[in-house]
């Protein structure tokens, strides 16, 4: 598959990066994602690996075409000040190819590293306000309980509005993707996100002021497979820990949520746990199986309110998953 070839028009499909990829395959992962079609890809930033803000400058650096993601920038680590400075400095050099995510950062992480806030929620709310306004050049807002950059202008900003890049939150929380609704571009919903998930997101989102059409970007684990037995043990591992408490919101909107639970406390560890799941379960919860069946969970993906569906490559060798994840890209007629 080439850039050259036509996909579907009904949503974005991109593909993350790995936080564990070997460094000497950053580049040539990135470039055979942008070969293979695919219309974005995705950094991270997890406490004790790459950082996002570089990995995304070194991945619009070495690629032309294909968006790069930010997921998650946490918004208790930086000031928002130079978190906007250097995320506007990419959308300048590389305009229309940047989305940056900010969330709250997993609290174990955040309260290691002495930056977990009293109330999270106030903070990202006036994060992701006083973010917004410095990206399009406009003077920070009244200083707030956490973020102060009243008066700040940025004059290093994309030229153009649409060259502004989007800013989505990473929560799960329904508070917290209210608040996205109020003060951001959207979402970004970690794995998994089943269509079921989706929803309830979007339900929440839209219970405040949004954009018409909000950016709701997803990510699945995904294996793809002509064998589909193959694909769905490759992808169980990825589904170890959905089970614990930080996951009940991914959880609780899908039919089978009790039987679940049920499941999870049965089971002596994760690893048994995924390993012993009854496949449909799989099937929901991550993009698996042969080019067709993982064609279709995109789409209902995208059906449910995605705009954007991110592809987790599962599996030891995530260079060699790429182009057997491309062929569940969705092709025009």
């Amino acid at each position: 598959m080439t850039q050259e070839e036509t996909f579907s028009p009904g949503g974005q499909v991109g593909v993350m990066l790995p936080r564990d990829l070997p460094a000497h395959q950053l580049f040539a992962y990135a470039r055979r994602a942008e070969e293979l079609g695919f219309d974005q890809v995705w950094v991270v930033e997890d406490l004790g690996w790459r950082g996002g803000i570089a990995q995304a400058a070194s991945v619009l650096a070495a690629t032309t075409r294909i968006t790069v993601g930010i997921g998650i920038l946490p918004a208790g680590a930086r000031n928002v000040c130079f978190t906007a400075m250097e995320l506007a400095t990419l959308a300048q050099l590389h305009p229309g190819r940047l989305i940056a995510g900010i969330g709250h950062g997993m609290p174990d992480w955040m309260r290691q590293a002495g930056s977990r806030p009293a109330s999270p929620l106030t903070l990202i709310k006036e994060y992701a306000t006083a973010l917004r306004l410095l990206l399009r050049g406009e003077p920070g807002p009244a200083n707030g309980r956490y973020v102060r950059c009243e008066g700040v202008v940025i004059t290093e900003t994309p030229a153009t509005p649409g060259a502004v890049p989007p800013v989505v939150l990473g929560v799960r929380g329904p508070r917290s993707q209210a608040a996205a609704g109020e003060t951001a571009d959207g979402l970004l919903l970690a794995e998994p996100a089943a269509p079921a998930y989706i929803t309830a997101s979007l339900h929440h989102l839209r219970a405040t002021v949004t954009p018409e059409r909000p950016e709701v970007i997803t990510y699945d684990a995904a294996a793809v497979d002509d064998d589909e037995e193959a694909a769905l043990a490759r992808v169980r591992p990825a589904l170890e820990s959905i089970g614990e408490t930080d996951w009940a919101a991914h959880i609780e909107p899908l039919p089978f949520a009790a039987a679940l639970r049920a499941h999870r406390a049965a089971c002596r560890d994760g690893r048994d746990f995924a390993q012993t799941m009854p496949a449909a379960w799989v099937r929901e919860l991550s993009i698996v199986g042969t080019p067709d069946r993982a064609r279709t969970a995109i789409a209902s993906r995208h059906a449910a309110g995605a705009t954007g569906v991110v592809l987790v490559p599962a599996g030891p060798d995530a260079l060699a998953a790429l182009d057997s994840l491309a062929l569940a890209l969705p092709r025009c007629p």
